[in-house]
């Protein structure tokens, strides 16, 4: 088939998908993403708070602040922020008086581990930036974005936020899913599955990913329904090398589910893998990642209801350049109960809360989660997860910083706690391998017969 015939099919397809109420905003509410207008051109609230705890945003991290020991492309990310220190550190002690600021998954934490979690918070900096052509393309978005498929489809969007105004749930998810984070990437992620006692098997995976939704060169019916190419490659322990998960991630996955192969060295073939996906385990996690958690949140959101309870304040990860140090081996990083606190940063934020709760008649292991969206840069901070019992099961947080010279907002160390047995899973560090990279990819280098040739040489 060639590209005209799929996109005349995908055409048909997303025409024919039942459509949820909401289209795009105004012209004159999308006015307010302009200069002087009250949102920053991809949502956020542009004003700082009322104490002034959160500053007015200016623009983000500029060219002219970039640190000097900062030397290009492929260096380590390092601290623009050298001089900063701990306003306050919110400790099992004194997390009352900051509990209107806190989720329950923190709170929980505190009560697990009193004498060892804290939070160190630091003054909030509003670094975020995209390019301005991101810029333009979500000010185009807002009036034109659209969902369809009982909010599985997206239609009308491309490059951008898809909703930097949203009116409902599933528009938040949305705007993380297809957020900025480059056009391509290759990146190392360790992952850590760790035992109470805190010792930790680390299992290698090279990624490499290109983003035709955030290809400036491509328009919508050039994705052929494809917003994310996604190459998985474990490289380490020996007994895991050469495990292979290829994903073509889909903007309507319930007319379209996402395609998935895997390869099994054993077997030496790519063979199809449609349960790459919703609660079935992540690669190598132990059990402690179910595959909708990769990037915090990923894939179809169709076994859920999304609620949007609104925005508050609240201290959440960020700008976490000490954590991303490479002057830090794993060792340094990965302790019994959780990751060694003091690298960490926190900072006072304002986030979209957003309720997820299994629908009836669907399952998922993870009965609800309240997601916690940063207003800058639409990056998933934390989630509340609960089990079938209402129970509070598992806590997720996500650190980052801003690549500043490309610039967007980068993951670089997530964090799993299950609360109920006291493992956890750390994930995407790389602070003892390579900084992640732009290198080019087409989409031939995605395909499953490419991919399966490159595996059986």
């Amino acid at each position: 088939m060639n590209r005209l015939s799929r996109g005349l099919l995908w055409s048909a397809m997303v025409l024919c998908a039942p459509m949820l109420a909401h289209a795009g905003v105004s012209e004159e509410k999308a006015a307010e993403l302009d200069e002087g207008g009250s949102l920053t051109p991809i949502g956020a609230t542009r004003a700082g708070n009322a104490d002034g705890t959160i500053p007015a945003w200016d623009g983000g991290l500029k060219p002219s602040e970039i640190p000097d020991c900062y030397e290009g492309e492929g260096s380590r990310y390092c601290n623009p922020f050298p001089d900063d220190k701990p306003v306050y550190t919110v400790t099992a002690e004194n997390m009352e008086q900051y509990a209107d600021l806190l989720s329950e998954g923190q709170k929980a934490m505190f009560e697990m581990y009193p004498n060892s979690y804290k939070m160190p918070v630091y003054e909030t900096r509003r670094t975020f930036a995209n390019p301005e052509w991101i810029y333009e393309a979500t000010r185009r978005n807002a009036v034109n974005a659209e969902l369809g498929g009982n909010g599985e489809a997206l239609q009308g969007a491309i490059n951008g936020y898809p909703f930097p105004i949203p009116e409902n749930g599933h528009e938040v998810i949305w705007n993380h899913k297809v957020r900025y984070i480059g056009r391509w990437v290759q990146r190392w992620n360790n992952q850590f599955a760790v035992t109470q006692g805190g010792r930790y098997n680390q299992v290698t995976i090279r990624e490499d990913v290109y983003f035709p939704y955030n290809d400036p060169e491509n328009e919508i019916e050039d994705l052929e329904n494809v917003i994310i190419y996604f190459l998985q490659v474990v490289t380490d322990p020996p007994r895991l090398a050469g495990t292979i998960t290829l994903v073509h991630e889909t903007m309507d996955q319930v007319t379209e589910p996402r395609r998935a192969w895997q390869y099994n060295p054993g077997q030496r073939r790519l063979r199809r893998a449609p349960n790459v996906g919703y609660d079935n385990p992540g690669t190598a996690a132990d059990g402690l990642r179910t595959n909708d958690q990769t990037d915090t949140f990923n894939g179809a959101m169709d076994r859920y209801t999304w609620k949007l309870v609104g925005k508050k304040e609240m201290l959440v990860p960020a700008n976490s350049y000490e954590l991303h140090s490479d002057r830090h081996e794993y060792s340094d990083i990965i302790k019994e109960g959780h990751i060694n606190q003091d690298l960490t940063r926190y900072e006072r934020r304002r986030v979209w809360v957003v309720d997820a709760e299994t629908k009836p008649g669907t399952t998922h292991i993870y009965k609800r989660r309240k997601f916690y969206v940063d207003e800058d840069g639409w990056q998933i901070r934390a989630v509340d997860i609960y089990d079938r019992r209402d129970q509070l099961w598992r806590f997720q947080e996500t650190h980052s910083v801003l690549a500043y010279d490309k610039p967007f907002v980068m993951p670089m160390g997530e964090t799993i706690y299950d609360l109920q047995n006291g493992r956890y899973l750390g994930q995407a560090f790389n602070n003892q391998h390579p900084e992640n990279v732009e290198r080019e990819f087409d989409r031939d280098y995605f395909q499953p017969s490419n991919v399966s040739r490159q595996a059986t040489q």
